[in-house]
């Protein structure tokens, strides 16, 4: 489990492929990687990994051929840039939602325009993804926690602050590239109790 807050950017080492799937190696960058064990969750660009050898200066993981199929994980290539989190602690402050790090599917950067220092998003999201966001409500874009301003059919909106962009991928991504979108965890087990009692 995470918060949807980015604590650093990382880099793609490498990309190798490995019995059938692949296994991707992450410099850290900011991201504090003392105690973190081999076995620990690591959240990258909104995607749960499991760490391997992890040191100092990052950690490799395998990636499987259905999270390569269902994120964006696919498309990195060495040197990208990717956002990391540690998984939470009962220390950790609570400064964004309940984030599990398992992507629901891959949206889309529509426009980018200033709004003050700010800027105003607008993200497209296939159609079976779009009931799940609300006005309001939360949502995780490569792993970041962010609030959703208004929704028009499978697209919604949103305002970045000066320092989200700073600090995570967004400083670099334009209309047209692919996102990992996670829904609110309550909206998919209020729909699932609801289909329960019919």
């Amino acid at each position: 489990m995470f918060t949807g807050i980015v604590a650093g950017l990382g880099r793609v080492r490498s990309l190798e492929a490995v019995g059938g799937d692949r296994r991707i190696v992450i410099a850290a960058g900011q991201l504090d990687m003392a105690g973190v064990h081999a076995g620990d969750s690591i959240c990258v660009s909104g995607v749960c990994l499991t760490a391997l050898d992890p040191d100092e200066r990052g950690f490799s993981a395998d990636v499987s051929n259905e999270t390569l199929s269902r994120t964006t994980l696919g498309q990195l290539a060495a040197g990208d840039a990717v956002n990391l989190e540690r998984s939470l602690t009962p220390a950790t402050p609570m400064g964004g939602h309940f984030v599990s790090g398992h992507v629901d599917g891959v949206g889309r950067v529509v426009s980018v325009e200033a709004d003050g220092r700010a800027e105003r998003w607008v993200f497209e999201v296939p159609e079976a993804l779009a009931r799940y966001i609300a006005p309001k409500g939360s949502i995780a874009i490569d792993g970041v926690s962010l609030t959703v301003n208004e929704v028009e059919g499978a697209r919604f909106g949103v305002a970045l602050i000066p320092h989200t962009r700073a600090v995570t991928t967004f400083g670099a991504r334009r209309a047209g590239d692919s996102v990992n979108i996670e829904v609110d965890l309550i909206a998919r087990y209020v729909e699932r109790l609801l289909a329960t009692r019919g």
